[in-house]
């Protein structure tokens, strides 16, 4: 086949395949099925239903997305099994509150450890091209690109966790007092946690609203909230939960419980910011010992050495 042949039918394969993704995002014309329309409303409470919509979602191209989900699908498995590590990975998933699954996760890892091993192994070739490299360099560069790669994701999932943690940290003694306040109006707790899930914007309203969500599903709260504590695992939370869960069950007044463990998440948060000062006092004396005083001193001592040596 001449070029010119050859690049026609590239050319051809790239149309095909960008009106076959045109044709894809097509709204469909058949009627929606009931699932279809109940799905999105039960995404918050439904494991079911967020596989549902994300199954809808995820693939633009109805053939070639078919064609291919057995083969990720076996991926993903494979990778999963291959690594390990599912429970922690599952932990810091909800903690984040990701929409990923395990093998998803997975997945993503691999795809960033294969595209740094397609770039240490493209700029090896370009170096190699330009200049002579050592053989072990070639080998060596794509492996620890594609090990970096790989670690990429999960560095940023436990940055994602810790900011969502430290944000509901933050949030906790004020999701308390609100609590406590409705409490005190003569509120009951299931109505005082729905009034703080839907005034409030939170993380951890957010999470309340969750709690909300499967009591209204017929869960006790109890066990909506035990729940809860252990998928984001934050010690006060935790703390509270089981203070007002032995509260609920021997039956003694819950705002007391909530304005106790109010009170103690302040005096945390006013340990945690001492504690946080005295470290940054110590990063303080870096600039001011290698910056400022060696500046004063030279200010200082500079104008006394030009008059001894000029006389002036």
């Amino acid at each position: 086949m001449s070029p010119l042949g050859a690049w026609g039918v590239l050319c051809g394969l790239g149309l095909g395949l960008g009106l076959w993704s045109l044709a894809g995002l097509l709204p469909s014309m058949h009627r929606p099925r009931l699932v279809d329309r109940v799905a999105p409303y039960l995404v918050d409470v439904s494991e079911a239903a967020r596989e549902h919509a994300r199954r809808r979602t995820a693939s633009s191209l109805p053939v070639l997305g078919s064609l291919l989900v057995p083969v990720l699908g076996g991926l993903r498995s494979r990778a999963s099994s291959m690594l390990g590590g599912g429970e922690a990975i599952a932990v810091r998933l909800r903690q984040s509150a990701s929409t990923l699954t395990i093998e998803e996760f997975r997945l993503r890892q691999l795809g960033w450890a294969l595209g740094a091993a397609g770039a240490g192994g493209a700029l090896g070739a370009w170096a190699s091209a330009t200049r002579p490299v050592p053989a072990a360099v070639l080998v060596a560069g794509p492996l620890v690109l594609a090990a970096a790669g790989f670690l990429v994701p999960d560095r940023m999932l436990s940055v994602r966790v810790s900011r969502r943690l430290a944000r509901m940290s933050e949030e906790f003694p004020t999701v308390l007092e609100l609590l406590t306040l409705s409490l005190s109006a003569g509120e009951g707790i299931v109505d005082a946690i729905r009034r703080v899930a839907r005034t409030g914007s939170g993380e951890l309203a957010g999470e309340l609203g969750r709690v909300i969500a499967e009591t209204s599903m017929g869960t006790p709260l109890a066990v909506a909230l035990t729940q809860a504590s252990r998928d984001l695992r934050l010690p006060a939370f935790t703390r509270c939960v089981d203070a007002v869960v032995t509260a609920l069950e021997r039956g003694t007044p819950v705002v007391e419980v909530l304005r106790a463990q109010a009170t103690d998440a302040r005096e945390a948060a006013k340990r945690d910011l001492l504690e946080q000062a005295g470290k940054k006092e110590i990063g303080m004396l870096l600039p001011l010992v290698f910056l400022i005083l060696p500046v004063t001193v030279l200010f200082a001592v500079y104008p006394g050495l030009v008059v001894l040596e000029t006389g002036f």
